[in-house]
Parts: C-alpha cells; sequence; structure tokens
C-alpha cells in the first residue's frame, strides 16, 4: 500500500470515527467536508490536532485554509506538501 494510500486511509477512518454525519454518508476522498457539514469550526479543529499528532506535522495559522481542507484528497495533499517541507499552497 502506497504511503498516501495509507495516509488517506488514516484521516478517512478519523474523520468516520469522530463525526456523526461521515458516518452516516457513505464518505469519499472526494467529498467536501465543510460543505456538505461533516466538519465545522470545531471539527476543523480536531482534525487539525488529529494530523499534527498523527503525522507529526505543524499546521500554522498560515495552513488553515480551505483548499488544504477542503476534502481527504486534499488533505492528504497537504499533508505530503508539509512532510516534503513545502509551504501552504494559497
Amino acid at each position: 500500500m502506497s504511503q498516501e494510500r495509507m495516509v488517506e486511509q488514516r484521516i478517512q477512518e478519523f474523520v468516520v470515527k469522530t463525526f456523526p454525519l461521515a458516518r452516516k454518508k457513505s464518505l469519499a476522498t472526494s467529498d467536501k467536508l465543510l460543505e456538505s457539514g461533516i466538519l465545522d469550526s470545531l471539527g476543523v479543529l480536531d482534525l487539525v490536532g488529529f494530523v499534527e499528532q498523527e503525522f507529526g506535522i505543524h499546521v500554522s495559522d498560515e495552513d488553515l485554509l480551505p483548499e488544504n481542507f477542503q476534502t481527504i484528497d486534499s488533505l492528504v495533499t497537504y499533508i505530503r506538501r508539509k512532510s516534503l517541507g513545502e509551504t501552504s499552497c494559497g
């Protein structure tokens, strides 16, 4: 299993376990987490805490952009960039 696929799977498991609406839907990695109501502002903070702890990266205020947290796919891309030492897009 690729590194990106493992990251994607861990995020998806966390979201489904933590957020009730994600359990009710069949959550796809391309689903918009904020627009669909799966995440609210507090949910984003929970997700940030999980990402920092699970993947050992620091999510700066500048990185708290909708494009980084919009979908599981965009979050995987963000984590890959951060792991490679790149800065936020935007």
